[in-house]
């Protein structure tokens, strides 16, 4: 047996087809509204928040580091969040209460590398961005 064919099956088809689209994650992801409800962002690509506490994360296996990362509690819901500091002694320009821009570390929402439950990164502290203040082009403000 295969699909049903004829003159008088276009609804029997369309319903199967309405039924089984859910199968397919990506359809699933967009009609159900979970970017939405279980996004930290919201929907966004990026989001302001007050920096918690500065964390080590140990990588995983077979790799040994201790990867330098910061909580931050977002602005626009209040939800808590571990956001990793890239480039090597950019710890140093984030300090605790400062406002940072979070983006995504790449991997559409699933952690990336040896970094255990990572998703985000950290893009700018106080208004002024990670790589301009690395780079020295430019100083962070005074508060």
């Amino acid at each position: 047996m295969g699909k049903p064919r004829g003159m008088n099956t276009a609804r029997k088809l369309r319903l199967h087809r309405v039924a089984n689209r859910w199968a397919d994650k990506d359809y699933k992801k967009r009609n159900l509204g979970t970017q939405y409800k279980c996004n930290p962002f919201g929907g966004t690509s990026h989001c302001k928040g007050i920096v918690l506490e500065k964390v080590g994360v140990e990588a995983k296996q077979p790799n040994s580091a201790i990867r330098k990362c910061c909580r931050v509690q977002l602005i626009k819901n209040g939800k808590k969040i571990c956001a990793f500091v890239p480039r090597d002694g950019c710890l140093n320009f984030v300090e605790e209460n400062d406002e940072v821009l979070i983006g995504g570390l790449g991997r559409s929402g699933h952690a990336k590398g040896d970094m255990p439950g990572i998703r985000f990164k950290v893009v700018k502290v106080s208004g002024v961005g990670l790589h301009a203040l690395y780079r020295e082009k430019k100083e962070k403000p005074r508060s």
